[in-house]
């Protein structure tokens, strides 16, 4: 596996939340969103950064037609609105919940300063995080503007992968248990799910993979 997208692996959750920390675990709270209510829109003000301690986030923006692009799903274990930790103070990104039962533990930018202030090995994690995150989101940007539907399904494949793929110790065969569902994908791939069906139907058809809901065993 490509090591490159190592800190995507990392569970930030167990890693960040503040009920790990004495010192703010009286601060500590969740807040709780139903399915496709915003956590936060373009343009409001970025004082504090999440973490997904269940459900599933949408991250994304929308373009000067109003098409909506996204440029993540995440899951449990993930952060986003991380960019306020480098100084945004406006975001230019919107967050929504896409799970029915969506919880996430916000961290205020003070009191993460304070963590990696006090914490030299911390700091480094999450600069290393920091990172990693913005170039993937490149890599997924670049791939939307210069690359046709196909060429973006079979990267987004690979990325699926590095991301959890694992030899099956049985058949040797790379297997991938994965967080999102067809219309996830669609929508990270920036196309339709009949068309992801054809391109998966095809793919499977030419005994490069086999799927089924969250799993993929490729051949």
């Amino acid at each position: 596996m490509d090591s490159i997208w190592y800190c995507e692996q990392t569970n930030m959750f167990s890693l960040l939340c503040p009920h790990k920390f004495k010192t703010f675990e009286k601060v500590h709270e969740f807040n709780n969103y139903k399915n496709k209510e915003y956590i936060y829109f373009e343009e409001d003000a970025a004082h504090k950064i999440y973490l997904i301690a269940k459900g599933k986030v949408k991250v994304g923006y929308y373009d000067d037609d109003g098409n909506e692009i996204i440029k993540a799903i995440l899951s449990k274990g993930e952060l986003f609105g991380e960019k306020a930790i480098l100084g945004e103070n406006k975001r230019t990104e919107f967050a929504q919940s896409v799970d029915g039962n969506t919880a996430v533990c916000p961290i205020g930018v003070e009191t993460m300063h304070d963590l990696m202030r006090t914490n030299k090995a911390f700091s480094l994690k999450i600069y290393k995080f920091l990172g990693m995150r913005f170039k993937k989101m490149e890599r997924r940007l670049q791939l939307l503007l210069f690359k046709d539907t196909k060429t973006r399904l079979l990267e987004f494949l690979e990325e699926l992968k590095e991301d959890y793929g694992y030899c099956c110790p049985n058949t040797g065969l790379i297997m991938v248990k994965h967080p999102y569902t067809q219309k996830d994908i669609a929508s990270l791939i920036a196309t339709s799910r009949p068309t992801l069906n054809i391109l998966l139907n095809e793919l499977q058809e030419s005994n490069q993979l086999s799927f089924k809901r969250n799993h993929i065993v490729f051949q």
